[in-house]
């Protein structure tokens, strides 16, 4: 842990391990990202809404400056990522200048997605938060890890770490999502939930909400900056054609969506995905969550 702190309507907590391996994402393709000899740790910021302890994907971005006595060390933009103990964060290797104390800042963009219930006039400004950091080689390499070599090969996650002062992203299980719940799915590992909602109040007369909330098998951890489209058929006819738009719900969590100028009380759906989330990720995780599928509820 480095430390928390508000920064403007967001909390955001700052821990930090030894420098690590990842892969990137373009499209489907994924590459993988060595670690430098000049890289001295690997610093996590993790996002999230004080009021309801949902951590927050952010699409705008988050940016880490690091400075020393004043002097600039490192500014630059982490990558958005998933692991399989941390879920949801941002996360690079950074390369200090030794040891010593360091003024770490941590700015975040106002958020892109749309914003539903208690979150809807929320998150639209940028803030910061800066905390000091002491950086001593001897803490960093004592920081345990744990290997699990009889289990390699296997299908599992690893338990999503308990970190008192930050919370883990984590959606709603399936049946817990409001509304009338269409169906659950899977990709080649990702899990989608459709769910069907009549009564949100942001709707007018004559809508419906469809929120499709797309999550790791095991964990629940949302799966975020995806490209889906989705269509919506009632009746004999299509009531919906479209993309289907990042959001958040205080109850259905980060997902994607689309508002339906219907009342159908049993639509059919369909659900293609264009894009995997296109999010770094950690070992663990570097062959999962790529598939495009098409999937009907």
């Amino acid at each position: 842990m480095v430390g928390v702190g508000e920064a403007g309507d967001y909390m955001a907590g700052l821990t930090y391990s030894y420098p690590h391996r990842f892969w990137t994402v373009a499209g489907t393709d994924t590459e993988q990202a060595q670690i430098r000899d000049a890289d001295s740790l690997h610093l996590m910021a993790t996002v999230w809404d004080p009021e309801t302890n949902m951590v927050l994907p952010v699409q705008a971005g988050v940016s880490i400056g690091v400075e020393a006595d004043g002097e600039t060390v490192a500014d630059k933009q982490p990558w958005p990522m998933i692991s399989q103990n941390m879920g949801f964060h941002y996360g690079d290797n950074y390369a200090l200048s030794g040891e010593g104390v360091y003024d770490i800042t941590v700015r975040v963009d106002g958020m892109t997605e749309r914003r539903y219930g208690s979150l809807a006039d929320r998150f639209s400004e940028a803030g910061e938060m800066t905390v000091s950091f002491e950086f001593a080689r001897a803490a960093r390499d004592n920081l345990s890890y744990e290997q699990f070599e009889d289990k390699q090969g296997q299908r599992a996650a690893t338990e999503l770490m308990n970190m008192e002062m930050i919370p883990t992203s984590q959606v709603p299980a399936a049946e817990d999502l409001p509304g009338t719940l269409l169906g659950t799915a899977r990709g080649s590992d990702e899990v989608y939930a459709a769910t069907w909602l009549t009564e949100p109040d942001f709707l007018e007369s004559g809508q419906s909400y469809l929120a499709v909330s797309v999550r790791t098998p095991y964990n629940r951890v949302p799966l975020p900056m995806m490209s889906l489209d989705g269509s919506v058929a009632g009746g004999g006819e299509t009531l919906f054609d479209d993309a289907l738009r990042a959001a958040i719900h205080p109850d259905v969590g980060y997902h994607y969506g689309a508002v339906v100028d219907s009342t159908a009380s049993d639509p059919s759906v369909t659900v293609e995905t264009i894009a995997p989330p296109q999010v770094s990720r950690h070992e663990g995780y570097e062959t999962a969550f790529l598939s495009t599928p098409t999937l009907e509820f």
